[in-house]
């Protein structure tokens, strides 16, 4: 119930409420950006006007229509996919030298662990296999339904009759905890 309070402040452009939730919700939020973009440096960049965009945004959360993390989850999510795929990043990432590609592998498993610390790769794990390969596509490597559909060779229906199952699968599993 203080998490609805904090959020109440927050709308109200209460500064206080906006460092907590900050503190509260930065880590995660930039995780899952970096885990879509691939770049810490791009991801902290992202993860800053995400924030200012809630702040600026902060009337139009509706808690009949989800949680505030959810909220803002899905806009730092678009936020990285409209990143990924905006012309500046795709010439960037033509660019690149090779130093680039080295030890990619070993932070994979980095990134793994820090996911698993905050308990949402755990949570992901824990549904069905077509489940994690939905959320696994769509949520962390940010690939539209239609290019998820292509890539596990199902109809795009399906993709999305999954994903509203499995992030209602996901919702109970965290509501249990």
């Amino acid at each position: 119930m203080q998490l609805d309070l904090l959020v109440d402040q927050f709308k109200k452009k209460d500064p206080s409420a906006f460092e907590k939730l900050y503190g509260m919700y930065a880590d995660n939020i930039c995780g899952v950006i970096n885990t879509i973009v691939k770049n810490d440096g791009i991801a902290q960049e992202i993860c800053q006007d995400v924030f200012i965009k809630i702040w600026n945004n902060s009337e139009s959360y509706n808690s009949s229509k989800g949680r505030f993390f959810t909220w803002i989850l899905n806009i730092a999510r678009n936020a990285a996919i409209d990143e990924i795929r905006s012309r500046s990043y795709k010439n960037e990432k033509k660019n690149l030298s090779a130093d680039y590609f080295v030890g990619i592998l070993q932070h994979k498993e980095d990134e793994v662990s820090a996911v698993d610390t905050n308990g949402l790769r755990k949570l992901v794990n824990n549904l069905k296999e077509k489940c994690v390969q939905i959320i696994e596509l769509l949520y962390f490597r940010g690939y539209t339904q239609k290019d998820a559909a292509e890539e596990l060779a199902i109809p795009i229906g399906t993709v999305k009759t999954r994903n509203r199952s499995c992030i209602s699968q996901l919702r109970e599993n965290m509501e249990s905890k």
